[in-house]
């Protein structure tokens, strides 16, 4: 992900006759202001641009995107706090959600909204909620196992045969959210004793596509990332994902965790009809189905929503059962240094 931001603006929708659809009944009767609002996004620059572009033709609502991490970004706004200049938050991962909620700077949503997510992908407290997910995998190299050499959990990692065989991109808020749910799966003992074995075992990369991409080389056997680097990579060229395989760990392991990224309106915005207006846009019809077309490869969590046709379905993973609002990325980070991996 670029950590540079980028400032987007999409201009107001031509209103007319499209007022009176159907569709704009739906997405929201808010009446757009000259400003519009300001959305801090930590997600894929591509697909919410695609959001955005689709929300403002829609509803007329100018969406201005700053462009960040999940860490960098949840960690400007607890600084901002009720001075930001946010409406609303969306991030990769659920952590850094949680960073921002537990500084009490997330307004309610809409019950409408929360309701149109699949209860998987919600938060019990209704502050934020899912937008999208992405599942972990293991890819490895197809020539260096056969089915019954590949790891059957996550921890398996931790074992000295796994030595040099495997790469991560630990410093990044994607793998960081796995080990938050294995944090909260395993509890703290296990977990800092997973990290410690894993100081000794990985290959660290700076991104998991530049893993994936060691892995297709034959650098290092496996890494551990999120599957849509794979199906991305797959559908153009396939030059840095053709010799990999895709492991799903499934059995509610840590490692089948699915990863929900966020949404939410800021309690200082000063314009909260347009901005819960937008994360009721992207999680309802419009903005899922542009997870179902597009070329992100995310999953879509609305209420009987379709993902992307090449996916494995949500179904068959078998991902733990994790709330998202318990995901800690400030213990984590502890633990990690401590382990010494940051």
């Amino acid at each position: 992900m670029k950590r540079t931001f980028l400032t987007s603006f999409f201009r107001l929708a031509v209103l007319g006759a499209a007022m009176g659809s159907a569709a704009w009944v739906q997405a929201q009767s808010v009446a757009p202001s000259a400003e519009g609002i300001v959305v801090y996004n930590a997600q894929h620059a591509s697909l919410t641009q695609a959001w955005v572009e689709a929300f403002t033709k829609e509803t007329g609502i100018k969406v201005t995107l700053r462009q960040c991490g999940d860490t960098e970004l949840g960690n400007q706004l607890v600084q901002e706090g009720g001075s930001s200049p946010a409406d609303v938050f969306l991030t990769e991962n659920s952590p850094a959600m949680t960073l921002v909620d537990g500084a009490g700077l997330f307004a309610p949503l809409d019950p409408a909204t929360i309701n149109q997510v699949a209860p998987n992908f919600r938060t019990a407290h209704g502050r934020w909620v899912g937008i999208a997910a992405r599942s972990t995998v293991f890819v490895y190299r197809k020539t260096k196992f056969s089915k019954d050499q590949l790891p059957k959990s996550i921890m398996d990692l931790a074992k000295p045969e796994w030595k040099g065989r495997w790469a991560a991109a630990q410093a990044g808020a994607d793998f960081q959210a796995i080990v938050s749910a294995m944090l909260e799966l395993k509890g703290e003992a296990a977990t800092l004793a997973w990290l410690k074995s894993m100081k000794e075992n990985v290959v660290p990369f700076k991104g998991n596509s530049i893993a994936m991409k060691a892995v297709n080389a034959g650098q290092v056997d496996g890494a551990v990332i999120y599957h849509y680097y794979y199906y991305g990579d797959m559908a153009k060229t396939g030059e840095n994902s053709e010799k990999v395989g895709l492991h799903y760990f499934r059995n509610e392991d840590p490692g089948a965790f699915v990863s929900i990224s966020g949404g939410g309106v800021l309690a200082s915005s000063k314009h909260k009809a347009e901005a819960q207006a937008f994360v009721k846009w992207i999680t309802g019809k419009g903005g899922q189905e542009i997870l179902r077309t597009g070329s992100s490869y995310e999953y879509a969590v609305g209420q009987g929503a379709a993902s992307h046709r090449s996916l494995v379905p949500l179904a068959d993973l078998q991902a733990p059962k994790v709330e998202p609002a318990k995901l800690n990325s400030r213990k984590v980070s502890d633990l990690m240094t401590q382990a010494g991996l940051l």
